[in-house]
């Protein structure tokens, strides 16, 4: 068996950043931008009113009069210039006519026909937005995935065409003459298959298109069948069939069909019975069947692998660290992730791990939000004592 740290270095070893494609800014929510963005114009591209309200030239004075002289709104310049005594009628958005210094507010105004009076009470804003207060051309937007926000930014950069990296697809096959899909009637001694949802929506989260292939039956001639169907991913992930048993044949038609092996075993629980190799130049990860070993070795290893192949720096797993509420015993010779749940604190995060670790509860994975890892070998943590975790 292989450490964790060591498993995932090889497994990260297999992949490498797909081809990049140029899409609409509409359809690049979610993707990655590998390549900084830069902005084709100033924002604001004039000095704009941050106000409703009246620009003036010269510093606002309590009680002063001024003569109305025109109107500017949002799309609507108003061409002249202000001069001493003057004032624009101006709405929010409008661009701040040349001259003026200042906007007061409508609310410290009182206006009778064409002609206007401050009040006694004028506010101490300017209430003008700079040109490029937000930014100026040329300036960047750094690689990342791209969110809601970051879409209204590069709206207001003027760009139309994002290049962001293809989304990674990923073949998914779940292994066994004991599962059958939702919806259909089992035997006595079959069960639904269930890993393959959660897997297959924690890589589209992840940024994958995916493909859920029809279940493969514990005989060669099916493994063969469906790893055809697979043939054109960019990441096959089966679960089941890893392990050592008479039943077990993914390693085997895997092998007989070319696949070079990374690893094989990692010392880690739940999820021992992991590997990984090249399947016909794609990469190949064989997932347990245990439902949470699979999904949990799914957070440790197949999403850093998705995130490398879009080219997202740093994919391996961030821990973080929380406070613990409950004292642990010692842990053994492999590494523990924990099904836990961290909540917030008096005094920042805490954590306790739930009482049943069973790899085959799924409702208890479903009540987790975070893995509480056990390094090898990890003695007893006492209540307070500092762990680390993953967020799932």
């Amino acid at each position: 068996m292989i450490s964790v740290a060591e498993a995932l270095t090889l497994s990260l070893g297999l992949v490498r950043p797909l081809d990049r494609e140029t899409l609409p800014l509409a359809q690049v929510a979610g993707r990655y931008m590998p390549e900084p963005a830069t902005a084709r114009r100033d924002q604001p591209p004039f000095a704009a009113s941050a106000m409703d309200g009246y620009a003036i030239r010269g510093p606002a004075i309590p009680n002063a009069e001024y003569d109305v002289v025109g109107e500017a709104g949002a799309g609507h310049a108003w061409a002249g210039t202000l001069k001493q005594g003057q004032a624009l009628r101006i709405f929010t958005g409008a661009p701040v006519p040349e001259g003026a210094d200042q906007v007061v507010i409508q609310e410290n105004v009182t206006r009778s026909d064409d002609h206007i009076t401050l009040g006694a009470d004028i506010g101490t804003g300017l209430n003008i937005r700079p040109k490029g207060a937000d930014f100026l051309t040329g300036d960047h937007l750094s690689p990342r995935v791209l969110c809601a926000t970051d879409l209204a930014l590069l709206a207001a950069m003027n760009i139309a065409d994002v290049s962001v990296t293809r989304r990674p697809v990923v073949a998914i096959i779940a292994t066994g003459d004991e599962l059958v899909m939702p919806g259909e009637t089992p035997r006595a001694d079959q069960i639904i298959a269930s890993n393959s949802f959660a897997l297959a929506a924690m890589a589209q989260d992840a940024g994958a298109i995916t493909r859920m292939l029809p279940i493969a039956r514990d005989n060669e001639a099916s493994l063969h069948a469906v790893f055809a169907l697979a043939s054109d991913a960019d990441l096959v992930v089966t679960i089941g069939g890893a392990s050592v048993g008479d039943h077990d044949l993914v390693g085997k038609v895997a092998a007989d069909l070319g696949m070079e092996r990374a690893f094989y075993k990692i010392a880690m629980r739940p999820g021992k019975p992991l590997m990984a190799g090249m399947l016909n130049g794609s990469p190949m990860l064989g997932l347990p069947g245990n439902p949470v070993s699979s999904i949990v070795c799914g957070h440790l290893f197949m999403l850093p692998m998705i995130r490398a192949m879009q080219g997202i720096p740093a994919p391996e797993p961030v821990l973080q660290r929380a406070r613990l509420t409950a004292p642990l015993a010692a842990n053994g010779n492999r590494a523990h992730y924990m099904r836990a749940k961290i909540m917030q604190g008096q005094h920042g995060p805490e954590i306790h791990g739930l009482d049943n670790q069973d790899s085959a509860l799924l409702t208890v994975l479903s009540t987790a939000n975070a893995l509480l890892l056990r390094p090898v070998g990890d003695g007893p943590r006492a209540v307070g004592d500092m762990v680390e975790y993953l967020t799932i």
